[in-house]
């Protein structure tokens, strides 16, 4: 990875704008405090998950670049899911296909500025990102400077929640620096966030220092010491004993072992489910799938596997999503549930997440109680899931955000649940639910397009291909003396401006 010399712009008497507010809760504001803002000592972070693709943006690394608060896009979403200003700080659609970003005056960490020419730039390197990044799953996207401030985005097929979808870290805004050496992009040094990633030791370590032309104004920290501890006991031990400031996706078992002072419980948008085959298999019945649903109870899941740290499923989409609840609608059509009398099916599940292999044996338990022959599969997930995409496990237990790839409610329900649905793990395919889907992802308007996503969800939930287990909460230790850590439901966002000691 490239390491490139740190470059400021010299311009006398600026005037930074203040960081949007209320995106989601945190300790403490976000705006810096006036000229003696960012003073004290470095931020120490222990995160959950080491960086797996070098720190490319466009792959499984872009959500720890945005919660270290390196990355971001033109757009980020607000506490009600909602599109709101990021490096744009406007937007209007000229038609069905294209939509015009008016840029803020903003610069990227090596000196440049963000221009429209750079960001049109930047998004035709994600556009045709191998593999293609989540975001842009089925979406045909190009962009273009429009004169003025302004950058034209256009796509193939009419895609109303395109602010939404440019919210995702991985369509984030890069100089052109990033992509210097061929065949590869770089965040070091090119990225227009608060924190600018300076070293990385492999996959322990990073170090990230203050951007201080950030827009949004100075960090209340100098910089951030990112360690990577995969260990979920390792992890919380250090900020017990004093070793980090903040830590990480603390394991439920690991919960008592801090003092209720130093743990934050968030409500996400990640929910944990069963996916049934529904192409083959036992669970190619829909009697069979309905036998499954009724025999597994999720408060029991809830209260026992996480300890009371997540919620009973209720849907595709929980309670961290607010406006979910009063939205509901019941499914309708399910069929009746036949005995399962001895059916032998095979569930798997993946252990890169601890809870989950847990959530299978208990599962397995429910199950045989109601007549099935269970066989657990578990694996590291880089090992499951082509198995899983092509059908060869009868059920696959995930824990899924619905929200982390685009920010769209719909978009989840076209991956996962249609008949060219690209991570569709149920193998579902069934006529009514793309038809709700599709008509979904016509809606323009917030609120209406939510209770088209809740239309779907029905149509989905009664063909019994997916039973939602829990909605999970995750937790977050913060030292005593740290303030404006950032408790994101999307798990987009971790530390930022306010963040400080």
């Amino acid at each position: 990875m490239r390491f490139l010399p740190r470059r400021r712009r010299l311009v006398a008497g600026l005037l930074l704008a203040p960081l949007l507010t209320g995106c989601f809760a945190s300790e403490g504001g976000e705006e810096s405090s006036g000229p003696g803002a960012g003073g004290g000592s470095r931020l120490r972070v222990a995160m959950a998950f080491p960086p797996a693709e070098n720190f490319n943006p466009y792959g499984a690394d872009a959500t720890l670049l945005s919660r270290l608060g390196v990355t971001e896009g033109l757009t980020r979403l607000d506490a009600n899911g909602a599109a709101t200003p990021a490096l744009a700080e406007s937007w209007s659609r000229e038609n069905d296909r294209s939509w015009l970003f008016t840029l803020r005056d903003a610069a990227f960490q090596d000196g440049t500025d963000v221009t429209p020419k750079a960001v049109a730039a930047a998004l035709t390197r994600a556009a045709g990102a191998e593999p293609v990044t989540a975001a842009l799953s089925g979406v045909e996207l190009t962009a273009e400077a429009a004169g003025g401030r302004r950058v034209r985005v256009t796509t193939a097929d009419p895609d109303p929640a395109l602010p939404l979808r440019l919210s995702s870290p991985g369509l984030v805004v890069l100089s052109a620096e990033a992509y210097a050496e061929k065949g590869a992009v770089s965040p070091v040094g090119t990225a227009t966030g608060p924190f600018e990633l300076t070293k990385v030791t492999g996959t322990t370590a990073a170090t990230l220092d203050r951007f201080d032309d950030y827009w949004g104004g100075r960090a209340q920290v100098p910089g951030v010491d990112a360690r990577f501890i995969a260990d979920g006991t390792a992890r919380t031990n250090a900020l017990r004993t004093g070793g980090v400031d903040v830590a990480e996706a603390v394991p439920v078992s690991q919960v008592t072992s801090l003092d209720e002072v130093t743990r934050r419980e968030t409500a996400t948008t990640r929910t944990t489910s069963l996916l049934l085959n529904t192409e083959k298999g036992a669970f190619k019945d829909p009697k069979a799938r309905a036998a499954a649903r009724e025999a597994i109870d999720t408060s029991a899941l809830a209260k026992g596997v996480y300890e009371g740290h997540a919620d009973p499923g209720v849907g595709i989409y929980g309670p961290a999503l607010t406006w979910a609840a009063d939205k509901r609608v019941k499914p309708a059509g399910r069929a009746g549930a036949t005995a399962a009398d001895g059916t032998s099916v095979t569930v798997a599940t993946y252990d890169n997440r601890p809870e989950l292999p847990e959530v299978a044996q208990v599962l397995k338990q429910q199950l045989e109680n109601a007549g099935f022959t269970v066989n657990l599969e578990v694996r590291e997930y880089s090992r499951l899931e082509s198995d899983a995409l092509a059908g060869k496990f009868d059920a696959f237990v995930s824990a899924r955000n619905t929200m982390l790839d685009t920010g769209d409610p719909v978009s989840i329900l076209a991956s996962d649940y249609t008949c060219k649905g690209s991570y569709n793990l149920a193998l579902l395919c069934d006529r009514s639910v793309d038809k709700a889907v599709a008509e979904a992802e016509k809606v323009t308007d917030t609120a209406e397009r939510q209770d088209a996503a809740m239309t779907a969800e029905a149509a989905i939930l009664g063909t019994d291909a997916v039973v939602p287990l829990v909605h999970q909460r995750i937790i977050t230790g913060v030292g005593a003396a740290i303030s404006g850590v950032q408790f994101d439901p999307y798990e987009r966002g971790l530390v930022g401006v306010g963040t400080r000691r």
